[in-house]
């Protein structure tokens, strides 16, 4: 068991920690090596946290924007210092390379220190009546406790993301952490007590099997809202169980995110443009370029270009600073790539550059061309390191193809044509649109992050994101 640092493994209700009955195991995707018996939680649990965060927010609610502040500048200041740990705990739980690990942590607390901010800024607005006698206002209140459930490919900063600007406008929450990565959420409500975190406002409960904590909280009415980010099928299910309570709904759910090189791009460029938005995490992010649309006549050069990059890459131990590309996080997202791959070469596609497992839980950074409308990778969110190449004629084409999906989170372009960029971001039927920018959304604390159809409902960051934890409310004065 690795333990050269000390981390949390209890579940984290009402300001305690709390062993429960049973407990799971948490493996490194690369060694295998186990990581920790972590605190297994279920019905007992999520009564236990929804009655502390009921409670909780009673209090909570009537602090200032500025005493919620200061404890959430207090958190930001801990997570920036404990760096090193989360950004270890990371990469052994994830496999996410060190160096993008310990990169994540930052991103993490840029959201706390936004948020901090931000809570002072929840203001009101003064409306002029229609009548003499009359004054009236908008005021914002929190919408009240809050159910998260948060994704493993981020496990710092997806809990940040939804905590920070729910505990900014006054609400309480309740973390239900991915299986696969609940040390770092757990270490995260570790600092938030130390920064002075009141009981009951942060709960963390990790669980092997999330259907019995998510049926208690979806079922309770005191519980107003839900965040979620993960898959899309698992979006919907939550979105249909929170219709019984009306639940306020925050869905960032799956990506199919295209790249469309124009024919006036450079290439060097483009091919280094790739390398951000496709390889890192090995490809397991939702906004990660998922299929390259490239103007006919760079296909050759730049599949030659890219293919020789990608073979570049180092693929290994997540610890390495070396390592740019680290294992999948679990067995069933390897086979998925697999599937993918094999599928495409079925249908007459060739490889560039990788196309094999590398043993465990590794797959060796791909390049594939000859791809066809039809093949699996074009269809579905491979959620690996595999970018399918596919040359086009014409603007319009590229558009279609790149709407051509019932997503909509994230895409991209590369063009050196600045009315052509326009034209075409405002075409794209996405929430994030890039413009020869691979990492639109990267320390985007301050941006709107979210997609179009099934890619979710709302948004994360800046004030739109602290807008969907409050409601608003009219006051009405009549004067005498």
């Amino acid at each position: 068991m690795v333990k050269d640092f000390d981390f949390p493994s209890s579940a984290y209700v009402g300001g305690k920690w709390h062993q429960t009955p049973r407990t799971f195991a948490v493996k490194s995707p690369y060694s295998g090596e186990l990581l920790a018996q972590v605190a297994d939680c279920g019905e007992a649990e999520a009564r236990m946290a929804a009655d502390a965060a009921v409670a909780a927010f009673k209090e909570w609610k009537k602090l200032t924007g500025f005493e919620r502040g200061k404890i959430l500048r207090k958190w930001n200041d801990l997570l920036i210092a404990h760096q090193e740990e989360l950004g270890r705990l990371t990469a052994l739980e994830m496999g996410k390379p060190i160096t993008e690990a310990k990169g994540e942590v930052l991103y993490a607390a840029s959201f706390v220190e936004w948020c901090a901010e931000e809570a002072t800024r929840v203001n009101g607005e003064l409306i002029h009546s229609r009548f003499p006698n009359k004054r009236q206002m908008a005021v914002y209140e929190p919408v009240g406790p809050v159910y998260a459930v948060t994704p493993w490919n981020f496990p710092t900063s997806m809990i940040t993301r939804k905590a920070a600007p729910a505990l900014a406008a006054g609400c309480t929450i309740i973390v239900k952490p991915a299986e696969q990565t609940p040390l770092c959420a757990l270490y995260l409500a570790k600092l938030w007590e130390e920064a002075g975190g009141p009981a009951g406002t942060l709960q963390v409960l990790p669980a092997s099997d999330p259907v019995p904590v998510s049926r208690v909280l979806m079922e309770d009415m005191r519980i107003r809202k839900i965040t979620f980010t993960g898959s899309t099928p698992v979006g919907k299910i939550l979105y249909r169980q929170g219709a019984d309570t009306l639940k306020r709904v925050s869905l960032e759910l799956g990506g199919n995110a295209p790249f469309i090189i124009f024919e006036d791009a450079d290439i060097e460029k483009a091919v280094q443009f790739t390398l951000l938005s496709k390889y890192r995490n090995a490809g397991q992010t939702c906004v990660t370029t998922n299929r390259i649309y490239v103007h006919k006549k760079l296909e050759a050069d730049y599949a030659g270009a890219l293919a020789e990059a990608v073979s570049q890459l180092k693929v290994g131990d997540p610890l390495d600073t070396s390592t740019n590309v680290g294992p999948l996080v679990e067995q069933q997202g390897l086979d998925k790539v697999v599937s993918h791959v094999e599928d495409a070469l079925s249908k007459g596609a060739k490889i560039a550059a990788g196309g094999k497992p590398l043993g465990g839980l590794l797959y060796a950074p791909t390049v594939l061309t000859g791809i066809q409308p039809g093949m699996k990778i074009l269809e579905e969110e491979t959620f690996g390191p595999v970018a399918p190449l596919m040359p086009f004629e014409d603007e319009e084409q590229a558009i279609a193809w790149a709407n051509n999906t019932d997503y909509g989170l994230a895409a991209y372009i590369w063009t050196k044509d600045l009315s052509r960029a326009f034209r075409v971001a405002e075409a794209l039927e996405y929430g994030i649109v890039g413009v020869n920018d691979p990492v639109p959304s990267a320390m985007g604390s301050n941006l709107p992050f979210g997609g179009y159809k099934n890619s979710g409902l709302g948004r994360e960051g800046g004030h739109w994101g602290m807008e969907e934890f409050l409601e608003t409310k009219l006051i009405s004065f009549m004067l005498p």
